[in-house]
């Protein structure tokens, strides 16, 4: 498999605009051209995602910036990387567990939540991890994520390593005294 070509692809000529996405934009074209070349080399899904949206992928790298990364995000050509993810997604291999682990985490959310994400996953004949991990992949407007008063900056470029092996966040302050700055309500 021909991936390591993409992860050497370096950013779309980035340039720091707020403008609306157009269909015509140049560098949402290169991006959709990179990730129809991976798509096309059959990978499994992780991989794909890893290297086309993921943290280090050629998306991030092109549009360090939250808003130009939005602006893409709400674009046709993102909607088509986004086809693609879930198409390979739809083949039964992953990656094995040495080139991408996998991790676990916990979401603590209302009884009645999860019983509707039960009856959603059975009504569509899909398991609660698949359709998770689907409902995760999707684009949400920031206005439709709940404020909160210890609400940290938006996606920041200070990176520090995870557990997961890839560059998380870097905290906005200090806990010293052993407080989480996240709160832990829904």
């Amino acid at each position: 498999m021909e991936t390591h070509a993409v992860l050497t692809e370096s950013p779309i000529n980035a340039t720091s605009t707020n403008s609306q996405p157009t269909e015509t934009n140049p560098q949402y074209q290169q991006l959709l051209q990179v990730a129809e070349r991976l798509c096309q080399q059959s990978p499994d899904w992780v991989t794909f995602f890893r290297e086309v949206m993921g943290i280090d992928g050629v998306i991030r790298r092109t549009f360090p910036n939250f808003d130009d990364l939005t602006a893409f995000e709400r674009s046709e050509e993102f909607s088509q990387v986004q086809k693609m993810l879930v198409k390979l997604r739809e083949n039964k291999a992953t990656a094995d567990s040495e080139s991408e682990p996998t991790r676990v985490i916990t979401v603590r959310l209302p009884k009645s939540m999860h019983e509707y994400l039960r009856t959603e996953a059975h009504d569509l004949r899909t398991s609660m991890n698949k359709l998770c991990i689907s409902k995760l992949l999707q684009m949400i407007e920031q206005d439709l994520i709940p404020a909160d008063q210890t609400a940290l900056p938006k996606r920041r470029t200070t990176t520090t390593p995870s557990l997961t092996g890839t560059p998380t966040p870097a905290p906005s302050a200090s806990h010293s005294n052993g407080d989480s700055p996240f709160k832990s309500g829904f």
